[in-house]
């Protein structure tokens, strides 16, 4: 599995997303560029500029026709994907940490940070698909939180409810309409993750998520309940978790703090990709490569391949051989079945 070396940033990297066809990867890091790749040969396509901070986060439609960004500039952008033009810009008063898109597209979200006694505020917008510019400044709800504050969040499948990640390690799930929490599970209830949660990321179908976090561990829960269903327990302290199509596996990256990279070995940083099984909660397989540790992972939408981002400022993008899709996870208990 060799993978295609991504060299576009100068800065770590903090989030990398496919688009919905898997053929376009975007990467934002803290040198204030988003990045597009062609991801089958990693081919730069274009960059997105703007911002004049790190940026955090970002987001595609599932059309590929508008992406989202958040950044520490205290704005979150809309931008026109295949021009690169800024459409939409909106501002706050403190750095934006996470945005994402609903399921249909009709509607965004962005968190913003507490910080110089401002709370931190979920946001959530309805999209005008057919307006380009001409979207509206006014939320349709603001969340403002009290106590931890959301560090990550995803829209539920039916985009009725925003479930969110706190830096205290709480999983919360607050309804759009109402904007009032309506589950939750809390290190303080003895449940759950016990510090930041660093990365939340959905099942294909949307019934499930994992989450990673500080406390060295990833989690899955059900969307619905948010109950906590498996625990995925490592020795270093993790910056992202996703779920793999088609095979029953997640993926963890994460690694020693940024701080000490410079003092620790490639091997003794745990500066790998970690496959787990999914249901028997097993490390399975670990690919190396990167010089730092890994903040963001996103896997294809087919299946096909992973992506990597790197504190070293180095995106690697994985195709998984055909040896992958021929393996029995699940031993004797699995048929034989042609793929």
């Amino acid at each position: 599995m060799k993978p295609i070396i991504l060299q576009g940033h100068e800065r770590a990297l903090t989030q990398i997303v496919y688009n919905a066809e898997g053929d376009l990867l975007f990467s934002a890091s803290k040198d204030n560029i988003i990045n597009v790749w062609f991801t089958s040969n990693g081919e730069r396509l274009g960059t997105y500029n703007g911002h004049n901070g790190s940026v955090w986060s970002v987001a595609c439609d599932s059309q590929t026709k508008y992406l989202l960004s958040g950044a520490a500039d205290n704005t979150m952008k809309l931008w026109e994907v295949s021009t690169g033009k800024c459409l939409k810009t909106w501002e706050y008063r403190t750095a934006v940490k996470r945005v994402a898109y609903s399921a249909d597209d009709d509607l965004i979200l962005s968190i913003t940070e507490q910080r110089q006694g401002q709370p931190s505020v979920i946001r959530i917008y309805r999209i005008d698909r057919e307006a380009g510019s001409s979207q509206s400044d006014t939320p349709l709800k603001e969340i403002i939180l009290t106590g931890s504050k959301a560090t990550v969040a995803v829209f539920s499948p039916l985009s009725d409810f925003v479930i969110t990640g706190h830096e205290n390690g709480k999983v919360a799930k607050y309804d759009i309409k109402t904007g009032e929490e309506v589950k939750s599970v809390s290190p303080e209830d003895g449940e759950g993750h016990r510090a930041e949660i660093t990365d939340m990321q959905l099942s294909p179908d949307g019934t499930y998520l994992i989450t990673s976090s500080k406390d060295k561990t990833a989690r899955i829960f059900d969307s619905l309940n948010i109950e906590e269903m498996k625990v995925y327990v490592t020795e270093t302290p993790l910056n992202s978790a996703c779920i793999t199509p088609v095979r029953p596996y997640v993926i963890l990256g994460g690694g020693q703090d940024a701080m000490s990279v410079t003092t620790t070995s490639q091997r003794a940083g745990k500066f790998e990709s970690r496959f787990w099984h999914k249901i028997f909660e097993e490390e399975v397989g670990r690919v190396r490569g990167h010089f730092g540790p890994i903040n963001t992972l996103s896997v294809h939408p087919g299946g096909k391949g992973y992506a990597s981002g790197s504190e070293d400022g180095f995106v690697r993008v994985h195709w998984f051989d055909d040896s992958y899709f021929k393996s029995r996870p699940f031993g004797d208990l699995e048929p034989d079945l042609e793929i």
